[in-house]
């Protein structure tokens, strides 16, 4: 047995390096880089690149990436131009290699500006923008091949389209392992608080009011994230998983505002059809080699792959690190963001801080509305790390009016999937002599013990 899954790993180690035709990234590359260039138009559309990113007076950052700041009203701006003209070249093959890299750059710097709009598909844009720097779906079908900038090559080697199938099918699948709670499972939570607001809705809202839908949805959900991976990969299933995809998003989208999340997954998917199927469609796949041949790496190829191992291995650990901390990963979020927890939670919170002069005794409550935005306030009052670098921040605020050793405590109530409102911080701790640990971090309440300490 070990033998045979030996052989197995080897046979398809080796067939990453068998050379097949590009037109799935061609067509890959032309979707997605429309849609990226149409969702930075939609935000500047919307205000939101003024009202998110440049008018806030406090940003809260992410871990490791405090020095993300706003670029000022042009600059943060110029950098949504350049995204756009960056998707627009990817889109067209333009100057790929230089499109690719300044679309990372721009899409992954306004991500990071503030984590109060953390979404996960702006993390997966970020991903498959990093991918599509290392392989070379520009060969075929863009402007380098027509102003003579490449040589045209309808050829590309496996692991190049794999990479990108990969990534779809872990956000799936991670999607699918996070689904697996008892909230999810066993209390339909909290889609039966969702669905139970969406009665309103033409011919099918009544049936959100049975006992039993919010159930068969989410189990539905659980079994969809988990096997579509395999059902896309399975040409004989491909086109029935593909069209459950599609199913699957519109009526997310329907249901739920979340964005454009549903539309950049139903495009995506399209990776997982080669050639050979549009083919089968129609006649605008015309160049199928009839041989697959295994090609040594040449020079940039070992450097992409060597980048790409790695860069795999993470995206596997990080869905799975909040195995290696205590307590519901959706109370205290330790190990919640980069792991494809989608749709998994309803909280909402309410935090008061209270800042001490230990010399004086002098003592503040502090509403957060008085430094941030509605929506800032909303998201960090149920996030602990986000509560904990607010009251650093606030610390600093009465320092610079003369408090030397500010004390900042805070009552921060929250409330999760249809649960009572209980504390989620320890109301004793000093916020400014702690740290955001990436696990044990015990100044957070368990949620078990913080609803014995609001019932007293």
């Amino acid at each position: 047995m070990i033998t045979m899954v030996i052989k197995a790993l080897k046979n398809g180690w080796q067939q990453q390096w068998a050379t097949i035709n590009v037109f799935p990234l061609v067509v890959f590359r032309i979707i997605f880089g429309l849609l990226m260039a149409f969702a930075l138009l939609r935000m500047e559309y919307f205000g939101w690149i003024d009202a998110h990113l440049i008018n806030p007076e406090f940003h809260f950052s992410y871990w490791g990436f405090e020095w993300v700041q706003p670029l000022g009203y042009w600059g943060t701006h110029g950098l949504v131009a350049m995204g756009v003209l960056a998707a627009l070249g990817i889109a067209s093959g333009f100057q790929y290699r230089l499109s690719a890299i300044l679309f990372f750059v721009s899409w992954t710097y306004l991500s990071l500006i503030d984590k109060t709009w953390y979404l996960n598909h702006y993390y997966f844009v970020s991903l498959v923008s990093f991918i599509l720097m290392l392989i070379s779906p520009h060969h075929f079908c863009s402007l380098d091949v027509y102003f003579r900038r490449v040589q045209p090559d309808h050829l590309v080697q496996s692991w190049q389209v794999n990479s990108l199938r990969l990534m779809l099918g872990m956000v799936y699948f991670f999607a699918g392992v996070a689904k697996i709670k008892g909230d999810w499972l066993w209390e339909a939570q909290p889609l039966k608080i969702w669905l139970q607001a969406r009665t309103d809705l033409p011919v099918i809202g009544g049936a959100f009011d049975w006992f039993w839908v919010p159930y068969f949805f989410c189990w539905a959900g659980m079994f969809y994230d988990l096997l579509i991976p395999f059902g896309l990969s399975n040409r004989k299933s491909r086109p029935f998983a593909y069209v459950a995809v599609v199913v699957f998003h519109v009526m997310t989208w329907l249901l739920f505002n979340i964005g454009v999340f549903p539309w950049v997954m139903i495009a995506s998917t399209l990776i997982f059809f080669t050639a050979e199927d549009w083919a089968a469609w129609s006649n605008i796949c015309r160049f199928i080699p009839k041989n697959s041949q295994a090609q040594p790496l040449k020079g940039r190829q070992q450097w992409m792959v060597a980048i790409l191992l790695p860069f795999f291995a993470l995206q596997i650990f990080l869905p799975l690190r909040h195995f290696l901390t205590s307590g519901n990963v959706l109370w205290t979020e330790q190990g919640y963001r980069y792991a494809w927890h989608v749709m998994l939670m309803e909280k909402n919170g309410h935090c008061t801080f209270i800042v001490k002069d230990e010399e004086t005794d002098a003592r503040w409550e502090v509403l957060p509305r008085q430094y941030l935005l509605p929506a800032q306030e909303q998201q960090m009052a149920f996030q602990p790390d986000m509560i904990l670098e607010f009251a650093h921040f606030l610390g600093e605020v009465y320092r610079k009016k003369g408090v030397r050793e500010p004390v900042v405590t805070v009552e921060a109530y929250a409330s999760l999937n249809g649960r009572r409102s209980r504390l989620l911080i320890d109301p004793q701790v000093n916020l400014m002599e702690t740290k955001d640990l990436l696990w044990g971090n015990d100044w957070i309440l368990p949620l078990e013990s913080a609803a014995l300490v609001a019932k007293r």
